[in-house]
Order: structure tokens, then sequence, then C-alpha cells
């Protein structure tokens, strides 16, 4: 864990944060605006930042996270959809030569060209942010995709997602957002955070989660596409056994071309794999396997 960081142990404290903008929220956006800064000081403890990293913030919103990281790091590019807070976010740190304000959907950015700024490149990233819910996973999927790039990610996130990240085989919040979370990061939920820590409050619990970006897999495969093909195929289907999923998945050509059910029979035999097994019983170093297993049975 973070430096003076314990998982479940921060408490509301009522401290609410000054020069937020009263700037009414976009509901289509998604927007909660932290105000509790007993629970900023946790999201900062958690990136560990020091005087030479970048960070890349998703959502700056009214810049309180931003003024935050932008004391502690080398430079801070912060990302910001709506033009409303663009404005702000510009006027107010003009004179900061440390941050820059990017206008853009985090979704629409092409992140490789991104990190070649001349600002972030040579250099490993930290991501933090305060991620709308609707966004949550497609976002984290993206960065994960690019995740070379990084060394840590920070988010606030809602509580059940947090858990879909950290989710154990066997556990009903395991799938293959899980699998794939965890097969290029270590995540951890460092703290809770209450609707009341955000304005407007959400109707649900919060969290702030880690991800230590892995330096190397934790599974070694011949092919993360076929990996991730053959996760995907077992959980579209989570009620299934994993044979009849993967043989109906094979059937729609969703990433198991040749995977007749003889083949993918003999995969899960030379993986150690009982057929009537499910996706959500299966390990990241199961899949491993399998997909290993699919690739060598394959014509």
């Amino acid at each position: 864990m973070g430096k003076g960081v314990r998982s479940g142990t921060v408490k509301p404290c009522a401290r609410r944060l000054r020069g937020v903008p009263s700037i009414r929220p976009r509901k289509n956006l998604g927007q909660n605006f932290l105000v509790d800064s007993s629970y900023l000081d946790v999201i900062i403890s958690a990136a560990d930042l020091g005087r030479a990293d970048a960070v890349l913030e998703i959502g700056a919103g009214t810049g309180i996270l931003t003024q935050a990281l932008a004391e502690r790091a080398a430079h801070v590019i912060a990302v910001e959809l709506d033009d409303r807070l663009v404005e702000i976010l510009r006027a107010n740190f003009a004179g900061l030569p440390n941050v820059d304000i990017l206008h853009a959907d985090i979704l629409d950015l092409g992140l490789t060209e991104l990190m070649q700024f001349d600002r972030l490149s040579y250099r490993k990233c930290k991501v933090v942010a305060n991620l709308p819910y609707y966004i949550t996973s497609p976002v984290i999927l993206k960065l994960l995709e690019e995740v070379r790039f990084f060394e840590r990610i920070v988010v606030l996130v809602q509580k059940e997602v947090a858990e879909r990240m950290v989710a154990a085989p066997g556990s009903k919040r395991y799938g293959a957002f899980s699998v794939v979370v965890q097969y290029h990061a270590v995540p951890e939920i460092v703290a809770i955070v209450p609707p009341e820590a955000f304005r407007p409050a959400p109707k649900v619990d919060s969290a702030v989660v880690r991800l230590l970006v892995r330096r190397e897999p934790p599974v070694k495969v011949a092919s993360e596409n076929l990996l991730f093909a053959v996760v995907r195929a077992g959980f579209r289907m989570r009620r299934k056994t994993l044979l009849r999923a993967l043989v109906m998945a094979g059937q729609a050509g969703l990433g198991l071309p040749g995977a007749d059910e003889k083949a993918i029979r003999e995969a899960l035999e030379r993986a150690g794999i009982k057929p009537e097994r499910r996706a959500e019983t299966l390990s990241l170093d199961e899949f491993g396997r399998l997909a290993d297993a699919l690739l060598a049975v394959r014509p």
C-alpha cells in the first residue's frame, strides 16, 4: 500500500473543499464533484507522486485534484470534456507552467500520440482519475491496452466496479473485466468513499482503487488476443458450462476460429480443466493454459 494509506480506514471528516466553482454538474456527463478533502488526500497518497513524475488526469472537473497533483508532480496533463469547465481550468492554471488542460473526450484520444507529447515522453506516467460511472470500464480497458506507458493508475470509481476489479475466481463479481485488469495490473481497493463526499451525492458508495502495473504478465501465453477471446467467450454465457460457452462462441466466430467441440474438448483435457466447469471458476493461470491448448489443437 501507499504511504499512509490503509484500506477501509478513511472516514469522512466533513472537511469541505473551498474554491469549487458554483457550476451545475451535467447529468449526461455523469459529473459528481469530489468536495471532501479527506478523500483528496487518499487519492494523492495512493498515487505516491514524486517531483519527477508525469501525471495524466482524466476528468479534471473543477480542478481541485489538478491543483494537488500539480503541487507534487513534474507535469500534469488534465483532460476534461466539459467546455464550461475547460474555460475555468485554463483560467485558473494559466500561471502554472507544469499544467496543460486538454479539451477532449479520453475515449476519442489516441494515447500513443498523447504520450509522445514532449512533456510526457521518455518517462513513465501515472494516471489519476475521478471517473464518471458510465465510462469507467471503457476508460480502464483503454488505459490497459496502452499500459506500457503507465506505472500506476489510481481511479475513483463506483464501489461495484472496484469490487469487480479485485474479484477472485468463484465470487459473484468475478468476470472478464476482472481477468483483463488482473492480467495487466495488481488492483487494490484503498478506501471506500461515501456519497456525501460528492456534489451532487450519487446513490451508491464509491471506492479509490490503485492499479500497480505489472512489468510482466502473471501468466505467459502464446497469444494474448486468443487469451482474451477465450475469457470473453467463457463469460459471455457464464451460466453455461465452459465447453458449451466456447462451442457457441466458436460457432458465432467470436475470436475462436476452428474451435469446434472436438477441438475444445481436447484443449480442455490438455489444460487439465473439466468441461463442466464454468468460466467464473477459472483462475487466470487456467485461462492461460486453455488458450495455449486451443492454439495447439486448432488446425
